[in-house]
């Protein structure tokens, strides 16, 4: 660019004023500055600066020691010229075409003609802004034309890196799929709040406490590299079986895979079909026990059904055997149980996410086998079957990746931590970067939010299950052609499944995506009832009616495609709960008196444990 100013060398330039300006105030620019806003020399203000700095360090090279380390070549996290360095290879990586490169260098000076109205006072700032992005809500964001001019710049160039990924030629459309995602998460990371040196918001948090929120920020970083995990919220809220998986009930069955719970009825009669409840194996079953307002589980006891949930335990070496076949027969296993136990032909079944895929398939091989009647009604929770469509976890099932998830299971199984990691990447910004911003860079406490802190309660994955699952579902999407799989020694046809269905998918679900969930009701020969959920794959199954939040859509179950269904739906407010409950009730209503063994631990009745039991308390 010569013969003027490189617009990006301009653009630090002007960053650099407004930290110096936001810096002059506290002595950190030379003493005459300092000693203008505190009447001071300023020398008191620099050594507290530079203890503080002291303090940081020392942290730091400690906890690199105690990983036997001695700091070459590793940054430190908080160091400011970490962004300058990511931002190097912007441009040189972007697979831009000719013509959007010519419209990325006009929007540019668009952008900085908008920037420099406002500066000239012919615009207000807010007002002449092109991209709106909550991260930059903040009024410290638009207070100085430095940092409006960064920010915009990066939406700018991410919204092009994004399109270019989306567009670029000569890419099937399975390799188009993972360069979309590579590039959101590089465009995630390389975000300017995500850093020291170019957020103003923890500039100005930064003066204000002397630097104490990088201190205590780096603390909980250190503690996190501990753990080998993201922490999201207060570790010491909250207690299971006192404030989380509270519902009273007693564990009435175990086995080396699971323990089953049963539930103490609330009301004087009870539905005479029992519901047993298969959570996914990848989580703790509490997601649907957290604190009582949101319990599920509490809210069906409440409304007269005898409840069984299934507690996985989470897999050690002892599990390295495991495959699919286990969690299938674990699910008969189960049905056979309780049908025993309460003396009932059948059981009404829910399968949540993986749980609910396992769930199809065990009723095809009862169907095979001429034991349907077993389970009366079957309920499915953002779960798939038809895995063409499953969203964006189908980046994950390359052969590379299977390597990887191999070698990170050297004992046969694999650490929770991995897969808590890939769905957070699912949605790094509001999973990952917003917890570095706030935690790490402005030092907040950590808040007390159930569903976070069952978030980040991980459960360990048999490998060979999991391996298996990846290959054979994800990948290669057998388990909608008919007898391509067989489990327990049975092959599985989905179409030979008549149970009468009901079929919950989230709207914005990015684990399950509706439109997958939908191709259930495509595979299946019985009556299916299909409902969309406002929301996305927990807060769209966890949606307590007395919340009032969300909505639900009902309409055509028989429609030719979502679309279709959701053209004709229509929509209701607040939770699907008693949808639910009341299509249950249609199929079949009979109750009995909550009495004998429909009350766990009663006279004469052996029980094992207290709910919540002590799998779900193995880590």
């Amino acid at each position: 660019m010569a013969g003027r100013q490189d617009p990006f060398g301009a653009l630090f330039d002007m960053q650099g004023e407004a930290m110096r300006e936001m810096f002059a105030g506290v002595g950190l620019t030379g003493p005459d500055a300092g000693a203008a806003a505190s009447g001071q020399d300023g020398q008191g203000d620099q050594s507290a600066w530079l203890g503080v700095a002291g303090q940081l360090q020392s942290m730091w090279l400690s906890f690199l020691a105690e990983k036997g380390m001695d700091g070459t070549g590793v940054p430190n996290p908080l160091d400011p010229a970490q962004f300058l360095l990511m931002t190097q290879g912007w441009a040189k990586a972007a697979p831009f075409q000719p013509e959007a490169m010519q419209q990325l260098v006009q929007d540019g000076m668009d952008l900085w003609q908008g920037v420099l109205g406002s500066m000239l006072g012919k615009s207000e700032p807010a007002a002449s802004l092109p991209r709106k992005d909550r991260r930059f809500a903040d009024p410290a964001w638009t207070g100085h034309p430095a940092y409006t001019l960064l920010h915009q710049t990066y939406l700018m160039v991410a919204d092009y890196l994004v399109k270019a990924a989306r567009d670029v030629d000569g890419v099937p459309d399975e390799g188009k799929a993972q360069l979309r995602f590579a590039t959101q998460a590089l465009v995630d990371a390389m975000s300017p709040d995500n850093f020291l040196a170019t957020n103003p918001v923890v500039l100005k948090r930064t003066i204000e406490t002397g630097g104490q929120n990088l201190v205590k920020g780096l603390g909980h970083l250190i503690n996190d590299l501990r753990r080998g995990q993201l922490t999201h919220t207060d570790a010491e809220a909250f207690t299971l079986g006192e404030n989380l998986a509270a519902t009273p009930g007693k564990v009435v069955h175990e086995t080396r895979l699971f323990q089953l719970i049963q539930y103490t009825p609330t009301t004087d009669k009870v539905l005479a079909t029992p519901l047993v409840i298969f959570p996914p194996w990848i989580n703790r079953f509490y997601i649907l026990d957290l604190t009582p307002k949101k319990s599920f589980i509490k809210w069906a006891v409440d409304q007269g059904v005898s409840v069984f949930v299934v507690s996985w335990k989470s897999a050690d070496a002892s599990l390295a055997d495991v495959e699919w076949d286990d969690y299938i027969r674990a699910q008969i296993e189960t049905i056979d149980f309780v049908r025993a136990r309460l003396d009932v032909p059948a059981v009404h079944a829910i399968g949540y996410c993986v749980a609910g895929t396992t769930l199809a398939a065990t009723l095809a091989i009862l169907a095979r086998r001429g034991e349907a009647e077993k389970v009366r009604s079957a309920t499915f929770f953002t779960a798939q079957v038809d895995f063409e469509r499953a969203g964006e976890l189908l980046n994950f099932i390359d052969d590379k990746q299977m390597e990887l998830i191999g070698s990170l299971s050297p004992d046969g199984y694999l650490d929770g931590r991995f897969l808590a990691a890939t769905f957070n990447s699912l949605r790094g910004k509001d999973l990952i970067w917003n917890y570095v911003v706030n935690n790490y860079l402005l030092g907040e406490d950590y808040p007390a939010f159930d569903l976070l802190h069952w978030n980040g309660d991980v459960t360990n994955l048999p490998a060979r299950w999991h391996l298996a699952y990846l290959r054979d579902l994800y990948r290669d999407n057998k388990l909608v052609k008919p007898d391509a799989m067989s489990a327990d020694g049975t092959p599985i046809d989905l179409g030979l499944v008549e149970t009468p269905s009901y079929v919950q998918a989230g709207k914005e679900d990015h684990i399950a995506p509706a439109e997958s969930v939908w191709r259930i009701t495509e595979h299946f020969s019985g009556d299916v009832t299909f409902l969309l959920a406002g929301s996305g794959h927990i807060a769209g199954v966890v949606n307590p009616p007395a919340a009032g939040k969300y909505q639900y859509w009902t309409g055509d179950s028989k429609a030719g495609s979502l679309k279709e269904f959701v053209a004709g739906a229509t929509e209701h407010p607040g939770s699907w709960w008693p949808n639910w409950l009341a299509w249950l009730c249609n199929l079949d209503g009979t109750t009995v008196a909550a009495k004998g063994k429909r009350v766990p631990g009663g006279k004469g009745d052996s029980v094992i444990e207290d709910a919540p039991g002590r799998y779900v308390k193995t880590r």
